[in-house]
């Protein structure tokens, strides 16, 4: 494809107005409501994998994924919950405040204490103040042979004691509710908030147990190492950066036989930067600078490959 040296540019910075419908965005950029499909239809994986994950899935076990960034981490649980037809998944963003107690629930007491306030007696309906996280809720609102999959994202930047802290209800399979449990027999049965839904699950006696142990899927990216006794009890996936033949794959799944036409030269670049060392490197920055092209972008002409394909380690300015 020529490129046409203006027709690309929707922006010129020239501050004079030119009013126009945007051209229709990557694939991967496009939001239909099953978010699951965005990120799944289109993922790759090889057979090696996928057996680590059919074992994840046979014991019962949280699936630890480790692996450089954009090699798939985060997007394998939309993969597994969109095959299997689980649904959309949970997702628990882990970050250095993260504690376990938002992973199973939030409670409310500012809310509860101002609404009593101003009706001038304590509120009865403790369930509107309490509302499960997204492991509270992948344990209370899976059925038997239909889990929920949760993604817990990025564990290795999470305190230190979060892993030991997630044995144990992994482990249990269960957890306490205190401000529940402490109710007594006058209220054994509460019916709370659930993550993503506005449908309420009925906590009996503060307990929440699972019946159907959720498909977990752990994403680390190596910056910290885990506990033996964590490790021990996970099944680990380590998932390697796609070879040339894999890149191919997804280039044609993502942007058809056009995409692959223009992606040759881009791909050995990718390659060749990647593996010697040069630069860190994620699949995405290839697709994009793949979608430009075939959208009439000359990277080259543009000065666009060193921005598109920038090292992810580089932060300073792009040359």
């Amino acid at each position: 494809m020529t490129a046409d040296p203006n027709g690309w540019r929707l922006y010129r910075g020239d501050r004079v107005p030119r009013p126009r419908e945007l051209p229709p965005p990557p694939p991967w950029r496009r939001f239909p409501a099953d978010g699951a499909e965005r990120h799944a239809s289109r993922y790759h994986i090889t057979e090696a994998e996928a057996d680590v994950v059919n074992a994840a899935l046979h014991l019962r076990r949280p699936l630890l994924v480790t692996g450089p960034p954009g090699t798939g981490k985060s997007s394998l649980a939309h993969a597994i919950a969109h095959e299997l037809g689980l649904g959309a998944p949970l997702r628990w963003d882990v970050n250095s405040r993260t504690q376990l107690t938002d992973g199973l629930y939030r409670y409310d007491a500012v809310g509860r204490l101002r609404d009593a306030g101003r009706a001038g007696e304590d509120s009865q309906d403790l369930g509107s103040y309490l509302r499960l996280g997204p492991l509270g809720t992948a344990l209370a609102t899976g059925a038997p042979g239909r889990p929920r999959v949760l993604l817990v994202d990025e564990l290795d930047k999470g305190d230190v004691d979060l892993p030991n802290d997630l044995l144990v209800v992994f482990e249990e399979g269960e957890f306490v509710i205190p401000e529940l449990a402490r109710l007594g027999t006058g209220q054994a049965e509460v019916p709370v908030m659930v993550e993503g839904g506005r449908e309420r699950h009925t906590v009996r006696h503060g307990r929440v147990a699972c019946r159907e142990f959720p498909v977990v899927v752990l994403t680390s990216n190596g910056e910290r190492d885990f506990p033996p006794a964590f490790l021990r009890r996970c099944v680990r996936l380590d998932l390697r950066p796609p070879t040339g033949p894999q890149l191919r794959e997804i280039v044609a799944a993502h942007l058809g036989a056009e995409g692959l036409a223009a992606a040759e030269d881009l791909i050995a670049a990718f390659l060749e930067r990647r593996d010697t060392g040069q630069a860190v490197l994620a699949t995405d920055q290839l697709l994009n600078a793949v979608h430009l092209r075939i959208n009439g972008v000359d990277l080259e002409r543009d000065h666009l490959v060193a921005a598109v394909l920038r090292s992810l380690d580089d932060a300073g300015p792009a040359q």
